[in-house]
């Protein structure tokens, strides 16, 4: 077991790490602080979607430039769906020889040894920490997997905590969204009801001159505004208060899905750092890609990442489809042959961007939006 004292510093750490604005970055000081006490040369902490895919894997030990040139980041499979199906302790001295593991994926760092460990409390599962490689060289041992565990348990309690705040925060929105739809209807629809009534009055009248008409087309003409300004300002307020997550999730809602293609989101569930005509455009962009991948990748999983630093934000929508010759296509109309490039390309450039395209004949695609922070 280990020594109070040490008991006693992991809690405090991890109570540290809570102080965090959002749950992101709280997930990852966690796995900075896990590879700080290990000894470890990376650490990940991934939450689950609920089905049977990740919400969030944030990573300790490599840079937003070397996670951008992973082709795609885990998606549940493998050696982490096996500690989030199972929720139990795994650790290995040699991940390639275990028969559950199914690889990395291109551009992925090669590791070796690893200890995973499920962040539960009692039978609910809130994410796992993988740790791999010790950079002593030495394999995991007893007391690397007691401090792990430890931290764990307090982690999975700071994840409720967190998790608890954001739904009381959504269950906010949902009630603003009930007050809206309130004044609508005492206003706005209202408004259109007396119109049909006065209609209905001139209807049945033996004088149906076109001045009669007047009063209704005046009044149908203020009730288009009020419904315009109406709807520009809840264009604003929407955009401030929907979180990167939230976006990505309807852009999705908006498409249609084949049931044999699983879509993968790995998005914080933070707001976007950006004004809203920005974010419309990035929108506009996501939905673009991954309009693109559903009908022209034949891939079985498409995924959504997130990532910023504090100059820069990517959107990455990478797919394990057939995947194309970006050569070639960059010669047929400045790469906007057949997929939509062009228009994505222009969009980012008004804001300053740029779209970066990867891809190979049967090995998928990424699609890298980036896009400044201005502050």
């Amino acid at each position: 077991m280990l020594p109070l004292s040490q008991i006693k510093e992991i809690a405090r750490m991890v109570m540290d790490a809570t102080e965090a604005n959002d749950l992101v970055t709280m997930l990852k000081r966690i796995a900075d602080v896990t590879r700080e006490l290990v000894g470890a040369k990376y650490a990940a902490l991934g939450v689950p979607d609920g089905r049977g895919g990740l919400r969030y894997f944030q990573v300790s030990g490599m840079t937003t430039d070397e996670i951008a040139m992973i082709d795609h980041p885990p998606v549940g499979h493998g050696l982490i769906g096996v500690i989030m199906h199972e929720r139990e302790t795994v650790m290995l001295d040699d991940i390639h020889q275990d028969p559950r593991s199914v690889g990395f994926p291109n551009g992925h760092p090669d590791m070796t040894r690893m200890l995973g460990v499920p962040v539960q409390v009692g039978d609910q599962l809130f994410g796992m920490l993988y740790l791999t490689d010790k950079e002593n060289g030495e394999p995991f041992n007893i007391y690397d997997q007691w401090t792990v565990e430890t931290l764990a348990g307090y982690a999975a309690l700071a994840i409720a905590d967190t998790q608890l705040r954001e739904n009381e925060n959504r269950l906010t929105l949902l009630e603003e969204r009930q007050r809206i739809g309130m004044e609508l209807h005492d206003g706005i629809i209202q408004s259109l009801y007396a119109l049909g009534m006065h209609l209905d009055l001139i209807r049945f009248s033996s004088d149906i001159s076109p001045q009669k008409f007047q009063p209704v087309i005046d009044g149908l003409n203020m009730v288009i505004e009020d419904i315009r300004a109406y709807i520009m300002n809840l264009k604003v307020t929407q955009n401030k208060q929907r979180t990167c997550y939230e976006l990505v999730e309807d852009v999705i809602a908006r498409l249609y899905v084949p049931p044999h293609i699983h879509v993968s989101i790995e998005v914080p569930d933070v707001y976007p750092p950006f004004e809203g005509n920005q974010v419309d455009s990035l929108c506009l962009m996501m939905q673009e890609a991954l309009s693109n991948a559903l009908r022209h990748a034949n891939a079985r999983n498409i995924g959504v990442r997130v990532q910023q630093n504090e100059f820069f934000f990517y959107l990455t929508i990478f797919d394990d489809g057939c995947g194309f010759d970006v050569q070639s296509v960059a010669h047929q109309n400045g790469m906007s042959h057949g997929l939509g490039l062009k228009n994505m390309r222009e969009r980012a450039i008004q804001h300053g961007g740029a779209v970066e395209i990867r891809s190979q004949p049967n090995k998928g695609t990424s699609i890298i939006i980036k896009l400044p922070i201005r502050k």
